[in-house]
């Protein structure tokens, strides 16, 4: 048994994770009633991600800004640059998809149960309220606005603090890194139970009926992945982009499209870029800040599902109302929680700028909600890879103008 461990061990997480998928579905279509509880260790799996990235941006963070000594670079101007740049593109070409390839809905199903944001305003108030929110709430909600903002600020004041304090700090920071590690070991068993739950559950009869909007959206996902993001990146170093955008997609992407949260999925990303070698005090807060602001695949729901409500009731467009309604989106989808579903309640706020009455937009978070199973998984893969993406962009970016090799 302990042979058998030890050659599971050696091999690559993302090989052992492509097993662990294969093995979810070949469960799950030969015996998913008998092997349910099989669903359960994806559960677990997510829960785990989940409790532990709170506590791991709050000492992360708070460590790095507590040793930092000034004058010492970070690249976090540029992260938040190339942020809103990938998610208003992102956004723009969902429009332009949107007028090429117009899509129509069948609107029969509701989504009671869930209230929008009122307005833009609305979702502006909530974010400030994250950010001063009461530190124990902010860990207990895994509000990572107000996580960022606690860690900071209590880094600020901790810079003065002796070095036995900063060696403490530093001491729960790499405790909470070697648990974020055993976590992301498990990760095929975790995957195994989603894929398993996906299929089990779900399957993909229910998408049947809205293959041509699915088509659009994951299009444009696809394409931002693997066009627009890559350019971004050239066009910033330089140097062949995709070696990094695959390494991201493969080793970030995948556990995000089955855990279907940015917030889950903040350890992996924590635990990739220290892979990769990148500046530690930049990827511990522009991981996080990346799971709450950088949400090109919520940039791209928005404006694709806002479309099809338009279409489908014939309402007339410009491209200068098309254009606001990029922009719209893209702020939009920085107030998008780092969550299943957290974009498609933003619909019906976007939806407001063309009249559409509230409760013909709630039918259209429930067409979200029907699809969710590819359109969310590949949302959130779009968006937590880009994470990886930008920060090492960013990185290279530094390095290249201080004379080094990238």
């Amino acid at each position: 048994m302990r042979k058998l461990i030890q050659t599971w061990n050696s091999w690559s997480l993302v090989t052992r994770i492509i097993i662990g998928m294969v093995l979810g579905v070949i469960l799950a279509l030969a015996a998913p009633d008998t092997l349910s509880w099989i669903s359960i260790f994806g559960m677990l799996f997510v829960d785990a991600l989940k409790a532990v990235a709170p506590i791991l941006v709050l000492f992360l963070v708070l460590h790095a800004i507590a040793k930092q000594q000034s004058g010492q670079k970070t690249n976090m101007k540029s992260v938040i640059i190339l942020y809103g740049i990938a998610t208003f593109s992102a956004a723009f070409i969902a429009v332009l998809a949107s007028f090429l390839f117009p899509v129509t809905l069948s609107l029969q199903t509701g989504a009671e149960g869930f209230e929008p944001p009122g307005g833009v305003n609305e979702v502006l108030e909530t974010v400030l309220f994250n950010i001063v929110d009461n530190p124990i709430s902010a860990l207990m909600n895994a509000n990572y606005i107000g996580i960022l903002t606690w860690a900071v600020l209590l880094g600020l004041a901790l810079r003065k603090a002796s070095d036995a304090t900063k060696s403490t700090l530093n001491s729960f920071a790499d405790a909470v890194t070697k648990v974020v590690r055993w976590i992301i070991n498990l990760a095929p068993i975790g995957i195994l139970g989603l894929v398993f739950d996906a299929i089990a559950t779900n399957g993909l009869e229910a998408l049947l009926e809205y293959g041509q909007l699915l088509l659009v959206l994951l299009g444009c996902m696809f394409f931002i992945a693997l066009i627009v993001n890559p350019l971004i990146v050239f066009i910033a170093v330089r140097k062949n982009p995709y070696p990094l955008v695959f390494q991201a997609l493969r080793e970030s992407g995948i556990t995000a499209f089955f855990t279907r949260s940015s917030a889950a999925n903040i350890p992996v990303n924590m635990n990739l870029c220290e892979k990769l070698g990148l500046n530690k005090d930049t990827y511990s807060v522009s991981i996080p800040l990346g799971a709450t602001i950088n949400m090109s695949g919520a940039a791209i729901t928005i404006s694709v599902l806002t479309l099809a409500a338009v279409n489908t009731l014939g309402i007339e467009v410009d491209f200068a109302t098309a254009f606001i309604l990029s922009v719209l989106a893209a702020v939009s989808a920085c107030g998008a929680s780092g969550v299943a579903g957290g974009s498609l309640l933003l619909i019906p706020l976007a939806s407001s700028l063309f009249g559409i009455p509230n409760d013909i937009a709630m039918q259209v978070v429930g067409v979200g909600f029907v699809i969710g199973v590819l359109q969310d998984s590949c949302e959130t893969a779009l968006n937590s890879s880009s994470d990886v993406v930008f920060t090492a962009t960013a990185d290279m970016m530094q390095r290249k103008a201080d004379g080094e090799a990238i």
